[in-house]
């Protein structure tokens, strides 16, 4: 019932991509989505590029399904990360914090489907120009780096100003989320936080027990001075960054102050460490195999479709 243009696009059995988290977002984690339906995405973050060879060639022993890399532009390998995904031959690449323009011909060339985040409506109309396959539309409900749209108000503008297909992203944890993302004209959804509480995500169990005791007001924005805003679990680490900007320090104590901090998280330290997750945490209450997560939101949203109107619903929403 919810085979969309990603399905086929990607080579997928459900429309659902799990986001491409730097330290979170493994080759385990990434061949449990793909092996379930979905499409895994190995974060490459600020990975040096050998390390994210042995990444690939482990999810590739993992999974014969489709996968891919998320590439953030911000690292001082990007060149190089670009080289790697080439050279490996990676069916799927999503990026985020910068444009993938000077990267598209040789993308291309080597048959990847390329599909950025974005956060705005200008952007993605810019990216359709130059070729990209899709875009992820993320609205500031999202964990980690986030815009200044929220999901709902940002999607349909994005369906609406471009002929690609678009995939939802930020606040969909459940088979809610992903129904409502597909009604308002999305072909596919993105999901981070509800990934990290799952068996095979492999961070420290103290992260996903924060995510799971979150409640709604639970995350806080930090950062916002430097440009590059970033949702966290509240916690010392968040009061810290809140401290320098009731200062108005300078932006290198910002970069002094999140330098390692991810790493400290994933490594279980969650008073200092930054728990980036989204707004959707206080919806999570579990942690569950992969393949379980995404048959439940299929399930989920199946119940729903046919509850409402004996699916008559869906027909009028794919028109």
């Amino acid at each position: 019932m919810f085979h969309t243009e990603i399905c086929d696009l990607l080579g997928i059995k459900y429309p659902i991509i799990q986001g491409g988290m730097a330290w979170v977002a493994t080759a385990e984690l990434a061949a449990a989505v793909s092996n379930a339906g979905g499409l895994g995405i190995i974060g490459a973050g600020n990975m040096p590029p050998e390390r994210l060879r042995e990444e690939i060639f482990k999810v590739k022993q993992l999974t014969n399904k489709p996968y891919g890399v998320n590439v953030y532009f911000m690292s001082p390998f990007v060149d190089e990360v670009i080289k790697v995904v080439i050279e490996e031959k990676v069916p799927v690449i999503t990026t985020g914090a910068g444009n993938p323009g000077k990267y598209i011909d040789s993308l291309k060339r080597a048959g990847i489907k390329v599909i950025p985040v974005v956060a705005s409506v200008a952007l993605a109309k810019r990216l359709e120009g130059i070729g990209v396959d899709a875009v992820i539309a993320e609205g500031m409900e999202c964990g980690g780096h986030i815009g200044e749209i929220t999901t709902m108000a940002l999607l349909p503008q994005i369906v609406d100003a471009v002929k690609i297909p678009v995939i939802a992203a930020g606040g969909i944890g459940d088979g809610r989320g992903f129904l409502a993302s597909l009604i308002m004209g999305a072909k596919g959804v993105q999901m981070g936080t509800r990934f990290i509480c799952s068996e095979e995500c492999k961070v420290h169990d103290n992260y996903k027990r924060a995510i799971i005791e979150a409640k709604d007001r639970s995350t806080v924005v930090t950062g916002r001075p430097t440009g590059h805003p970033v949702r966290v679990l509240k916690n010392k680490l968040s009061r810290e960054f809140e401290i320098l900007e009731q200062k108005c320090a300078p932006i290198e104590d910002y970069e002094a102050l999140g330098t390692g901090k991810l790493k400290a998280a994933v490594e279980g330290d969650i008073e200092y460490g930054s728990l980036m997750a989204g707004q959707i945490s206080g919806l999570i209450k579990d942690i569950k195999p992969v393949k379980k997560i995404i048959e439940d939101i299929i399930c989920e949203a199946d119940e729903i479709v046919r509850s409402i109107n004996s699916g008559r619903l869906w027909e009028v929403c794919q028109k």
